[in-house]
């Protein structure tokens, strides 16, 4: 009895087994069949049934048929596009990416040796020819999510064209692909959009994927904007270490490259490291004298802050020499002088010797004479280019000190002081 009851018992879990077995080989022939008739709807059904059972996960052919309902979807559109039809493009690029997955699915399991060893990969050939011609449709389908602002979605398609040359499946096909111009700036565009998208952990991968990889030329884009954009994505963070960081890593890569220069001597200039920051500066100004108009003026605002104030003349002499029109050389070699003068000023008040007093005064008149040919200058080449009324009434305020001050030193200029204020509305 006992013996009968266990046999049967067996029996019928094999049955089951052989039932449950049966039944999703029927759903993946049912969804090849859904297929062949177009009905993308009924065969997602069925396939995704073969899918979640363990007889039929395990089989390429299974994720073979669920790439292939994606990439009917996509050529579906395709050649409604290709007749002049009006086409779904949603449709169109969600199929493409459909299939990619579990194309590559399908791949893997069929490199898994047999009982004996052996390894019979019979869908890669036709997973080979599918995905080198739909290649190039990654890049439409980054390209549209992008423009509907989808960012994570448009990285998901430049990454998988980026990809795509580096499968497996293509490793016995050297030649299937042209690493050229446009595959290094898709890597790029990969990049902004994870950016964009805000997903910072997945774009610096990408960065240093891209840098580790060899660079193309390309019009779109220099080898070093990959470290600029690593710049970039730490300093969003937050993460200051990391960006100095990359900083110094663009630096040293790149030494003619003023970005990863001049960002460092502000960050050393925000620290309060003057002889840092002019460091960097120098490097700079010897990577592109060219501009030298900013770069000597900050340099010279450096050395001001340290009170040497003749070394601050020679850098914006310098600045001046680049550009006559520098506009900020100007500004700050005319306050160079009015400091002086207003320090000298100071120190004057508190003397009791009045022919110290007479000297120090005919300094102090000769240095707020040295600032006015600049700030007048400036006047004239700030309203020339149409600036902005809080540029220019900086700059009257600057001629208004002067001129107010050489009046109480006796030098008559009361005209020009009543003309300045009738511009700033002071009367």
């Amino acid at each position: 009895m006992y013996t009968m009851r266990r046999f049967l018992l067996l029996t019928l879990i094999a049955l089951f087994s052989t039932g449950a077995i049966f039944a999703q080989k029927s759903a993946l022939r049912d969804a090849k069949r859904a297929l062949d008739k177009n009905d993308l709807n009924e065969a997602r059904t069925m396939i995704q049934q073969a899918a979640s059972h363990e007889e039929t996960a395990t089989d390429p052919e299974t994720w073979k048929v669920m790439g292939d309902i994606g990439n009917k979807a996509f050529d579906n559109e395709r050649t409604k596009a290709m007749l002049g039809q009006a086409t779904n493009d949603k449709v169109m690029y969600d199929g493409l990416m459909e299939s990619y997955l579990p194309y590559l699915k399908a791949d893997s399991l069929s490199e898994i040796p047999d009982a004996k060893g052996r390894v019979r990969n019979r869908v890669r050939r036709d997973l080979a020819g599918i995905l080198r011609a739909n290649f190039p449709f990654y890049i439409n389908g980054g390209v549209y999510y992008n423009e509907q602002g989808d960012y994570k979605k448009a990285t998901d398609f430049f990454e998988v064209y980026w990809n795509i040359p580096t499968l497996p499946i293509f490793s016995d096909q050297k030649d299937a692909f042209v690493a050229d111009s446009t595959y290094q700036t898709i890597k790029y565009y990969a990049i902004l959009t994870a950016m964009q998208s805000r997903d910072h952990e997945r774009a610096l991968k990408l960065i240093e994927r891209a840098i580790n990889e060899p660079f193309i030329e390309n019009s779109t884009f220099e080898e070093s904007a990959l470290y600029e954009l690593k710049a970039s994505e730490y300093i969003s963070m937050g993460d200051s270490t990391n960006y100095i960081e990359a900083l110094r890593q663009g630096a040293e890569k790149f030494p003619s490259s003023n970005y990863f220069i001049t960002n460092l001597a502000n960050f050393h200039i925000r620290r309060g490291e003057s002889a840092k920051a002019i460091e960097f500066l120098d490097q700079a100004i010897e990577n592109d004298p060219s501009n030298g108009c900013d770069l000597y003026s900050v340099k010279g605002a450096l050395v001001a802050e340290q009170g040497d104030y003749a070394g601050a003349e020679a850098e914006y002499r310098k600045a001046l020499e680049t550009d006559s029109d520098c506009e900020r050389a100007l500004e700050h070699l005319a306050r160079n002088f009015i400091i002086q003068a207003q320090n000298l000023k100071e120190e004057t008040a508190m003397l009791t010797n009045r022919q110290q007093q007479v000297e120090n005064d005919e300094k102090t008149v000769q240095l707020y004479q040295e600032s006015l040919p600049l700030l007048e200058k400036l006047e004239k080449l700030l309203k020339g280019r149409s600036a902005t009324n809080s540029e220019i009434n900086n700059a009257l305020l600057l001629l208004r000190n002067v001129y107010y001050n050489l009046s109480v030193l006796g030098v008559d200029k009361s005209a020009e002081l009543e003309a300045i204020e009738s511009q700033l509305d002071l009367n």
